[in-house]
């Protein structure tokens, strides 16, 4: 069995879809949870196998430039691959009957198809420039799926606002990419090993720092770093299961695979290292900061995906691309869970997303709330469940790394479990607030088995044996008791602090301006683009429209068509003034000809 298979199943499942099965939503459906059920089942049955491949050269420019389509099939890719198709098909499952009343059902799993096809092309990826292409796929996709109710402009808006904040990023990737090939004279992950292995560094030194930051943009843009974290939030416009999948598992996640499939690059720059490293540090801190006063309930967990994804990046930044994993892998389970909780919530409540809405969903959703429950409690690292070991991890490198990174990483670990607390509380807890909430039912037995696999997973999956079962990467740390007792402190007082200050809350306590605005991010773009872009673009109209079209295109049309006027005055068909103009020209050439001989 070849991985290929992995890149034709969701490849062919988009064909069949758009250009055969489109007019039935059903069978659309089936066809794509088949596709991603057997790239699962191709993944399962890969797991023993390690090998790299060459399906064909694709791109070849003489000795210049040699480009392959291939796939290499590692520890790191069957790790990823496994989280991409496991919570692709759950989500997908879930799916059905989260959209079965939807009027585009097709166009929906033929988008999460072309999204599965595309990220498993990142995975599989052997070279940049194979990577950088699914790269842009992927950016597609989720436009298609983040606009999916086009009809509602919050929608639209959010898609196109995704899309281009990311091509900013991708941007700095290609340029990267480019300045690498440049540098080394290869774009494949191996030949690019081989040159730093080869001495090569030490004499490049300001360029390699300054591609593997270009790189590190693509990864700012796609896993929503800051200051490109805007769009993640916004994308909470489409369907829930679209969240659970691309903003919590999947997409998001491809940044981080990508620094830690670079990470060798990473590792020859120090500059380059702390760079990334302080940029996950403070996304991580920011996005945690807002996560406290959001009321949307896809927003909180939006914004501790930003903050979960800071932290990933700050560790590979450190150094551990292991530990970046570990903690990509852990996080994919319990975050797809509370996501899809978060749609069942929504799905229950007549589509409130709104937390101050709802409450004492406890008693009327029991298994959504035990589900939700477990899912909290990791991702806030209570002892012994999956997020514990990952973040540990990460505690315990930058203990040994980086001081005040530590600091601000126990900080973080504070305001989650805070934020977390006070979701769960206002959520389920206490009276509802409101009809809707007053009227919820459990969910069907299709929408919460995926959550019960999940919780599951989030409980066992940070274990060393399930985790060595499931490929993942696992870093080299000891237990340390100091950065245990901080990861409880900060849990328990976080979590108790959210308790106290929410229990029987009917709205905020205090609205803290700033963080209620997300720090004023948007507003401060929006007037940039008004101010600077729009003003520069009206500087450059008129200076388009003094000189290009005014004094060089206008002027050399306005002197032909005086020329032709001209012309014409002087072409009148009468004979007696060709004649005269005729004398004129001979006594002309004679005196030219004579006197100035």
């Amino acid at each position: 069995m070849s991985p290929a298979l992995l890149l034709l199943l969701p490849l062919l499942s988009v064909v069949v879809i758009f250009f055969g099965t489109k007019w039935s939503g059903t069978l659309s459906a089936l066809v794509s949870v088949a596709s991603v059920a057997g790239s699962l089942g191709v993944t399962l049955a890969l797991f023993s196998t390690d090998s790299s491949m060459v399906a064909m050269n694709w791109i070849a420019l003489g000795d210049v430039l040699q480009v392959d389509i291939g796939l290499r099939w590692d520890r790191l890719a069957r790790g990823m691959m496994f989280v991409v198709t496991l919570v692709g098909t759950l989500v997908h499952v879930f799916s059905l009957a989260y959209m079965r009343e939807d009027e585009a059902k097709a166009r929906y799993f033929g988008c999460l198809s072309l999204f599965m096809f595309s990220m498993t092309g990142i995975v599989l990826a052997d070279n940049l420039v194979m990577m950088f292409i699914f790269w842009e796929l992927v950016g597609v996709s989720s436009y298609l799926l983040i606009g999916h109710w086009f009809t509602k402009a919050s929608a639209a808006d959010a898609a196109k606002k995704a899309f281009i904040t990311n091509r900013i990023g991708d941007f700095g990737f290609l340029i990267g990419i480019l300045m690498l090939f440049g540098l080394t004279g290869t774009v494949s992950f191996t030949g690019l090993e081989n040159w730093l292995a080869g001495g090569h560094a030490g004499a490049s030194a300001g360029l390699l720092t300054a591609a593997a930051l270009c790189l590190f943009c693509g990864a700012v843009g796609k896993s929503a770093q800051a200051p490109l974290h805007v769009w993640l939030p916004d994308a909470m416009e489409g369907p829930t299961p679209v969240s659970a999948l691309i903003h919590a598992a999947t997409m998001v996640a491809a940044g981080v695979f990508m620094l830690v499939r670079v990470g060798f690059l990473i590792e020859a720059s120090e500059t380059a290292g702390l760079v990334i490293a302080w940029v996950g540090g403070f996304t991580a801190l920011l996005a945690a900061l807002m996560a406290t006063q959001q009321d949307d309930i896809k927003k909180i967990l939006a914004y501790s995906t930003l903050s979960q994804l800071g932290y990933m990046v700050m560790v590979v930044g450190l150094g551990s691309g292991e530990a970046a994993m570990f903690h990509l892998y852990t996080h994919a389970f319990f975050k797809a869970l509370l996501f899809l909780g978060a749609g069942a919530i929504i799905y229950a409540c007549h589509h409130e997303q709104n937390i101050w809405k709802m409450g004492g969903l406890k008693t009327r959703m029991p298994i959504t709330f035990a589900a939700f429950g477990i899912g909290t409690l990791a991702l806030i690292a209570f002892p012994f469940t999956s997020g514990f070991f990952s973040k540990e991890a990460i505690l315990d490198i930058a203990l040994h790394e980086n001081k005040l990174l530590f600091l601000i990483a126990a900080g973080v670990a504070f305001l989650t479990a805070f934020y977390m607390s006070r979701l769960l509380v206002v959520t389920f807890l206490g009276a509802p607030r409101s009809e809707h909430a007053g009227h919820a039912k459990e969910v069907s037995v299709i929408m919460f088995v995926p959550l019960l696999i999940l919780a599951f997973l989030s409980v066992v999956a940070g274990y060393k044996p399930v985790a060595e079962l499931l490929q993942a990467q696992l870093p080299d740390v000891h237990w340390n008791w100091f950065v245990f007792f901080v990861s409880l402190a900060t849990m328990l007082a976080g979590a108790g602090l959210g308790f106290l200050r929410y229990l029987d809350k009917r709205s905020e306590p205090k609205v803290i301006p700033v963080l209620a605005n997300k720090f004023y991010f948007d507003e401060a773009y929006g007037w940039a683009v008004r101010n600077l872009q729009d003003g520069l673009a009206w500087v450059v109209r008129g200076l388009d429209a003094l000189f290009i079209d005014g004094l060089a295109v206008g002027g050399i049309t306005r002197l032909t068509e005086g020329v032709g006027c001209l012309f014409r005055r002087v072409i009148t068909g009468n004979l007696q003034a060709y004649s005269y103009l005729f004398g004129v020209g001979v006594f002309v050439l004679i005196y030219f000809t004579v006197f100035l001989r």
